[in-house]
């Protein structure tokens, strides 16, 4: 499939969850239906105290495998970009996290995720906010912007992930940080089993492989690159899902449990080199 055909199904995929959020249903990529495999994968990401002060489709648009906003440790005044925002849910929790000194953008593709997130925006009295419009492989922001990248289980989802790297290391600043949760599998799968895990787990995903993200970071320049897995599926919360897609469960399990997993992507881009060309000037 083509990095354009990729987008076009994230596009329809998401702007029909949004709608779906924004009617009072749920986010969940399935649907609902028989195929859905969304709660293992975004049940208990927030704890009550996070979602109580959020509006309630915030957290029904919310589809993603982890809480960049918390582990990333973000401090008062940072700026914080989130990648692939959806309906907010992250962006809001940044905006609180880094205060009135600080700024959070979240960049989405979808018109329908936009529309949804800046109602909850509103809804949440948050003014340190900004929605853009645009594609993570082109993020709409000049160089050394931001102090921190997050992002929630969507870069798995683009075609060109060296590029949404590469653009992140871009916007950062000297010395930002990379902080992204995202859908991240361990050793090898067969590639039909493997095209129908992603789909129980991204809805239309593409994870990398641990060592292979590893790779791809430090090749854009990044350093500390380090994978912490938050969540590790099982093939029992699978089977279902395997079932209907008209695989033995049985037959695959041992070739994918506990090689699927949620995962929190952390990377440093270098910090500034001095000026300073002599001893005296360092004094």
């Amino acid at each position: 499939m083509s990095e354009t055909n990729i987008q076009d199904a994230v596009k329809q995929k998401y702007g029909e969850a949004a709608k779906r959020a924004a009617s009072g249903g749920t986010a969940c990529c399935g649907g609902g239906g028989e195929l859905s495999g969304c709660d293992p994968i975004t049940k208990n990401l927030y704890d009550e105290s996070e979602k109580a002060g959020l509006p309630a489709k915030a957290v029904a648009a919310s589809l993603g495998c982890g809480n960049p906003a918390a582990l990333a440790k973000l401090q008062p005044g940072e700026v914080v970009l989130d990648l692939g925002s959806g309906g907010g849910i992250d962006v809001i929790l940044s905006a609180k996290r880094v205060g009135s000194t600080g700024k959070a953008y979240g960049l989405d593709m979808t018109d329908e995720m936009l529309a949804l997130a800046r109602e909850n925006q509103k809804k949440a009295g948050i003014d340190n906010v900004e929605f853009l419009k645009g594609a993570i492989e082109n993020i709409p922001l000049p160089e050394n912007t931001v102090d921190v990248i997050i992002s929630n289980c969507v870069i798995n989802l683009s075609g060109d992930k060296d590029r949404v790297i590469a653009e992140a290391f871009r916007v950062l600043k000297p010395g930002g940080r990379f902080a992204v949760s995202d859908v991240v599998v361990r050793g090898e799968v067969p590639a039909e089993i493997r095209k129908s895990m992603e789909l129980w787990v991204g809805c239309i995903a593409g994870a990398l492989e641990e060592n292979e993200y590893l790779e791809k970071l430090a090749r854009a320049g990044f350093e500390n690159v380090d994978v912490e897995a938050t969540r590790v599926y099982r093939a029992d919360e699978a089977r279902d899902f395997l079932t209907a897609a008209g695989l033995d469960a049985d037959a695959v399990a041992p070739q994918i449990d506990g090689k699927f997993i949620s995962a929190f992507v952390r990377a440093t881009k270098p910090a500034a080199k001095s000026a300073c060309c002599a001893p005296a000037c360092c004094q």
